[in-house]
């Protein structure tokens, strides 16, 4: 396991700052009440990209077109078509007129697996049950996480209070989420970003197995050791507890609600589920017995 780089003294993390990559300027009429004027304002970037296995299509997905890597590596280990990091071979990323494709070599035994239960996904804005063949493959159950840590409420607190100071796209162009890595204490270590709540969590898996953002904090059976929990600025969704349980997540906490579908499954799973976190309060619907 790779050493964690230390953490800046302000309780952010690590962030890169906004590119060109990820929003474009333009001149917009700025209506008020008492004037209207002509402001240059910052829209984030939005791209179709294809990811290819072994030379077949799989899927496309709206995403924000940076850390695709990441987010490549984290949709095929949330996504089942991985199990290990180690099966991804190479990634090859080409820009195209019509979006982005993502070619990635995989083992041969995951590439046998993937074609015998393939589906053809075509996505909105990192949806990840659009283009579902049955009801079986749009509903997966992934093996219960154990419980080895504690966390504290006041860890929760302190994680969502610095969210928004390490959500730079965000603050920029007010229309993206975040998944942030959070160790028990609640200091954020690492945030990825995207159009797609969906993606930007798979881009953080992503970055978490492979190293990419100097952390290679996910254990080689996909399991987070560290102690620590997935802050997102979103609902929770039934496939957001999906892909936390693929991370061996033990506790996600959510800014929104959470759905039913998601609270029953995280309750199956053994992961705590909280929802509603913001300063000063928020609602633990399962497996309370984690929080001190």
């Amino acid at each position: 396991m790779k050493k964690k780089p230390a953490r800046p003294d302000n309780d952010s993390a690590d962030s890169a700052p906004v590119d060109k990559f990820e929003s474009v300027s333009k001149p917009v009429l700025d209506w008020r009440s008492e004037s209207t004027r002509e402001v240059s304002d910052a829209i984030v970037r939005e791209s179709a990209v294809a990811l290819v296995y072994n030379g077949i299509s799989h899927v496309v997905m709206m995403a924000t077109p940076v850390h695709l890597e990441d987010f490549a590596l984290g949709f095929s280990l949330t996504e089942g078509i991985l199990t290990s990091p180690g099966q991804l071979y190479d990634v090859e990323i080409q820009d195209h007129a019509q979006g982005i494709e993502v070619a990635l070599q995989i083992s041969a035994e995951r590439f046998a697996a993937l074609k015998s239960a393939r589906r053809n996904l075509t996505g909105r804005t990192g949806c990840g049950l659009c283009g579902a063949e049955s009801l079986e493959q749009a509903i997966r159950t992934p093996e219960p996480v154990f419980a080895r840590h504690v966390f504290s409420h006041d860890g929760i607190e302190h994680a969502v209070r610095y969210l928004e100071v390490n959500q730079p796209l965000q603050g920029v162009t007010g229309a993206v989420h975040g998944a942030a890595w959070c160790d028990n204490l609640g200091n954020i270590e690492l945030v990825r970003e995207d159009v797609g709540r969906h993606n930007a969590l798979d881009k953080l898996c992503g970055a978490l197995a492979s190293g990419s953002g100097g952390w290679g904090l996910l254990g080689s059976g996909g399991l987070a050791e560290d102690g620590h929990f997935v802050l997102i600025s979103s609902r929770a969704s039934y496939e957001m507890v999906v892909k936390a349980a693929c991370m061996g997540v033990e506790m996600l906490v959510a800014v929104s609600a959470p759905t039913q579908l998601a609270v029953e499954l995280a309750e199956k799973l053994n992961i705590t589920l909280v929802g509603f976190a913001r300063p000063g309060r928020h609602m633990v619907y399962t497996c309370p017995d984690r929080l001190r």
